[in-house]
């Protein structure tokens, strides 16, 4: 139900972009986001090199 409601809508344009980032910089301010960004890049980070752990023991176990 939601994926069919996000296609019927489409991609949110610049405008709506805009509006997010505002509301997003109003709920959690400017010295916050930073901080966020942070957790964030270091959660992908860790998701990646999980990943490439996994990728490695896969290919060990095939040879």
């Amino acid at each position: 139900m939601i994926a069919t409601t996000i296609f019927l809508w489409g991609m949110p344009g610049v405008g709506s972009w805009v509006l997010i980032l505002l509301a997003v910089l109003l709920l959690f301010g400017g010295k916050k986001i930073p901080e966020l960004m942070k957790g964030l890049g270091t959660g992908l980070k860790e998701f990646k090199d999980a990943t490439k752990e996994e990728e490695g023991e896969e290919t060990k176990k095939e040879k």
